[in-house]
């Protein structure tokens, strides 16, 4: 890697510019990197072709973007990039040579010959490069980024990494990585729904490096706990609007998780994208990490690890048959955006313990803190006294009215079943108390009569073994 460090940042900078022009039209769209590579050469040259549908480029894309032609002493590309683009109203395609070691603007950009359409109607850009060096090092920081943009579930937009080395006509052009825009589905829902949805998959495909469900770690994805959270920042003055979206899943692994060697060593990967694009995660998105009270969600955080970006957050006494995931994303409201600007630390914050607190009111008795769990450990034995109460009673109209109370119709109904549903509705009330600001909570004046029957609950999701037994404890 360190032969061409600056080129593989360059390239991610480049592809996301290309997918957001396909993001943003309103076609199916297709964005294909090549790298070709001839051997012929010490070191090998590597030509790069980034290539979108998209709606076309505008040439501020590149005023800010710089890679050193030499790096650690070796030259590592010729400092130009070559760009061709259209839109669908141009009758021409026009053609530019930009060279990134120049300041001065009239001498950066240079126009070259236009390229006639002959009325076809299309649109796209093109990018070319060279690279002197192995493609080795290209290969899989690029399909890093594709494995992240999946998680955002954009339906409009096929990428390919085709790769080929050599002259010999052996060597035929490979697809390293390839995803089909065939997700009608997610036209029509929002942001939110596909970061839920490309979270999931995320996590059964362990970070997209599978094509289906790990079978070894995942039953399906019924059972995996997925809490979401949004914060909207309003438009004021100079501070332009927008959304902080954030999504955490939370998964218990199989038993066969041991025969998987892509299963997780329980820390937590933090992923974030920065208006659609994943970027690496900024220090106050650290801060804010850090400054969350996970103790009331029953975690002890240990170390968050930040390698360039890429950060992992450590737990103390986790299970290691549990998996948890969190996804952040921020965007503009308005596109193009007057200035860019990132989130602060509250608005993080309170994005992140929404998705929580979102978690808990879905999850009767999970996440709960170390005092509530506490509670929680006792719930078994009263709950299994006031069943016994009851049927022990030899008075048939007790035992009727204990029943009726608690929502059951019948005397005829079996003890286990009645336990069971006195832990649930204790823990529910614990669960609701804590998630009450400190200063609201207070004793619930009612824990069983609310009207349910014992239809409805054997209706009510199942969540057996959460209430006292939970994954988290």
């Amino acid at each position: 890697m360190e032969a061409t460090a600056p080129v593989p940042k360059l390239l991610l900078q480049l592809i996301s510019s290309a997918f957001q022009r396909c993001r943003l039209s309103e076609d199916l769209c297709r964005l294909s990197v090549l790298l070709d590579q001839s051997t012929n050469n010490d070191p090998p040259i590597t030509c790069i072709s980034i290539a979108d549908t998209g709606i076309g480029c505008n040439l501020e894309e590149f005023q800010n973007l710089r890679c050193p032609r030499e790096f650690n002493g070796a030259k590592i590309w010729d400092g130009l990039l070559s760009v061709k683009t259209t839109c669908f109203t141009d009758d021409e395609v026009y053609c530019y040579h930009i060279n990134l070691d120049e300041y001065i603007a009239n001498k950066r950009l240079k126009r070259q010959p236009s390229q006639a359409k002959n009325g076809a109607k299309f649109s796209g850009t093109e990018v070319s490069l060279t690279v002197f060096g192995s493609m080795d090092v290209l290969v899989a920081p690029i399909i890093g980024f594709f494995q992240k943009m999946l998680v955002l579930q954009i339906p409009n937009v096929t990428m390919d990494l085709m790769v080929k080395q050599g002259e010999s006509p052996g060597n035929q052009t490979q697809y390293v990585f390839a995803v089909n825009a065939d997700k009608n589905q997610y036209f029509t829902a929002s942001n939110l729904e596909r970061l839920k949805s490309g979270l999931e998959d995320y996590v059964l495909r362990h970070g997209n490096c599978l094509d289906t469900m790990c079978d070894h770690c995942f039953s399906d994805r019924e059972h995996l706990k997925v809490g979401s959270g949004i914060v909207c920042q309003e438009e004021k003055h100079k501070r332009v609007g927008g959304t902080m979206e954030v999504v955490i899943v939370i998964s218990d692994l199989l038993e066969t998780t041991q025969h998987c060697s892509r299963s997780c060593d329980g820390k937590t990967e933090v992923l974030y994208f920065d208006n659609f694009s994943p970027s690496p995660v900024p220090h106050l998105a650290l801060s804010a990490l850090k400054k969350i009270d996970w103790k009331k969600y029953g975690l002890i955080l240990a170390n968050v690890n930040d390698q360039d970006g890429h950060v992992f957050l450590e737990w103390e006494n986790f299970p290691s048959y549990v998996q948890i995931q969190i996804s952040l994303h921020w965007y503009h409201n308005q596109y193009p955006a007057r200035q860019k600007n990132g989130p602060g630390i509250s608005l993080l914050k309170k994005g992140i313990k929404n998705a929580l607190d979102n978690l808990k009111a879905k999850h009767e008795g999970f996440l709960l803190s170390s005092h509530a769990r506490k509670i929680c450990s006792y719930v078994p034995d009263l709950a299994r006294s006031i069943a016994g109460l009851i049927f022990s009673s030899t008075d048939l109209d007790f035992q009727g009215d204990c029943l009726s109370v608690l929502g059951f119709q019948t005397q005829e109904v079996e003890r286990d079943i009645v336990e069971d549903y006195i832990q649930r509705k204790i823990v529910t009330v614990i669960g609701m108390n804590e998630r009450k600001p400190q200063k609201d909570q207070e004793a619930a004046p009612f824990l069983f009569f609310d009207g349910e029957s014992e239809t409805s609950f054997f209706e009510d999701e199942d969540v057996e073994g959460e209430y006292y037994s939970s994954s988290l404890e």
